[in-house]
């Protein structure tokens, strides 16, 4: 039965409007309390945030709720989803909450629950959590706002902080590497440069003045251009932009060279392949993954396996098939033997290094032929099957005669949003325009909103 709150990446919405409004935030909280004390005794919950205006109020909703329920609520102010993620992994929380709409403008905002492994609560669990919370958010919550006490902060930071500098690959020096950072206004944009800095890169941070309403406007790994543009102007080794939370990082090459997660994936492959490491000669894509991809990876004697969209499919099928390496072509990469979240400054470390040890990055690419692929969004009114509506099918069928082997198709809707995703991929650019324009019709002809 599909879930009324949770979806993909935790709950999303409008602050203030349900389901994030006081009351079933409250009650999210209070649900997750209810059920941590029953599996635990002792139960610190870490909060953490992004830099959206309406942060510290879904934070405090949340945190009332767990006291209610038990457990304590520890704050860890601004910082990354990977970053709380990590933290409530090797430390002594049972659970964490990151309050973030990712790379949505600032007037979206979420909230995702982690567990104590570090990886996202599964299906099952968010399905439970989210019968409580239905059954009970019509009932009374404080009114009273919450206030966290921010003394553990910094201790927080400097321990993710300490954690990612352990991962620099071997032998890799940064010191004196110039480094252009798009902190997205966002999570990052303290971390980032004192990550990088404390390497001793000489990095050129952008974007990193975050007022609570500029996160992700122009800027970060869904407008990379200006980053780009700035690698080529300080003669920069190479450029990172980050989104809200700083789970996803896009790349420039020295040369201005935009390389999105399908890059980053064929780059480390090739690394960790060279030093013994990859497992199993599989990487692990979604469907989104560029054609190209799949055959340079068939180059080199690698095979793409790909899931549904979306981390927590990716991270489930790398436990299934014992892979190491995967992620998406919205530059989330997971490094397994490093952690089971995607972490933007964790990949962008990864690949500074192997610039130091291997060279420019639009070396460590070459091969990589990507196909011409678009994504057209229709907003819907509903979500059926779309297999199941007679033109959308006949669409579909007729591309898929068309394209053959030389091309892909992926229908899909967003987990997130009134969206429903038609992906086209093919050898000729007017191929692609022409089949995504006539399935994005027959959508919008027939569920369209």
């Amino acid at each position: 039965m599909p879930k009324e709150l949770f979806g993909t990446d935790g709950v999303r919405g409008t602050p203030g409007q349900e389901p994030l409004d006081s009351n079933t935030l409250y009650w999210i909280g209070h649900a997750l309390g209810k059920r941590l004390r029953a599996e635990h005794k002792d139960v610190g919950v870490l909060i953490g945030m992004d830099t959206r205006e309406s942060g510290l109020f879904i934070a405090g909703c949340v945190a009332q709720g767990l006291i209610a329920a038990g457990a304590s609520p520890i704050f860890a102010g601004v910082i990354t989803t990977p970053g709380i993620a990590n933290l409530v992994r090797m430390g002594p929380y049972a659970a964490g909450i990151v309050v973030s709409a990712s790379h949505n403008p600032y007037t979206d905002n979420g909230v995702k629950l982690i567990a104590h492994s570090g990886m996202k609560f599964p299906d099952e669990f968010e399905a439970q959590l989210e019968a409580k919370i239905l059954a009970n958010r019509a009932g009374a919550v404080p009114s009273a706002e919450f206030e966290f006490g921010t003394e553990v902060v910094r201790t927080l930071d400097a321990q993710y902080l300490d954690y990612l500098r352990g991962r620099t690959l071997p032998g890799a020096k940064l010191a004196g590497m110039r480094i252009v950072l798009d902190c997205a206004n966002g999570a990052a944009s303290d971390l980032g440069p004192e990550l990088f800095r404390s390497l001793g890169a000489d990095v050129i941070a952008i974007h990193n003045a975050p007022n609570g309403r500029n996160i992700n406007d122009g800027c970060g790994s869904l407008h990379p251009e200006t980053m780009m543009q700035k690698v080529v102007e300080t003669r920069a080794a190479l450029g990172v932009a980050f989104d809200g939370d700083a789970d996803r990082a896009i790349f420039s090459s020295a040369s201005g060279q935009r390389v999105d997660g399908d890059g980053i994936l064929l780059a480390a492959a090739r690394y960790l392949k060279s030093a013994g490491q990859l497992k199993g000669d599989a990487i692990v894509g979604t469907t989104m993954a560029n054609l190209g991809l799949e055959r340079a990876l068939a180059r080199e004697g690698l095979r793409l396996t790909r899931t549904p969209v979306g981390d927590r499919y990716v991270l489930e099928e790398m436990l299934r098939s014992g892979a190491n390496l995967g992620g998406e072509q919205s530059g989330h990469i997971i490094f397994l033997d490093d952690s089971p979240t995607g972490d933007g400054l964790l990949t962008a470390l990864k690949i500074a290094s192997l610039v130091s040890l291997r060279g420019p990055l639009d070396e460590l690419v070459t091969g990589l032929k990507v196909f011409p692929q678009t994504i057209v969004n229709v907003r819907v009114r509903s979500k059926p099957p779309l297999e199941s509506l007679p033109a959308v099918a006949a669409a579909l069928a007729e591309a898929e005669r068309a394209l053959g082997a030389a091309g892909r198709i992926v229908l899909r809707y967003s987990g997130t949003e009134p969206l429903a995703r038609v992906m086209v991929e093919a050898e000729r650019a007017e191929d692609v325009q022409r089949f995504s324009e006539s399935i994005a019709a027959a959508i919008r002809a027939t569920i369209g909103s």
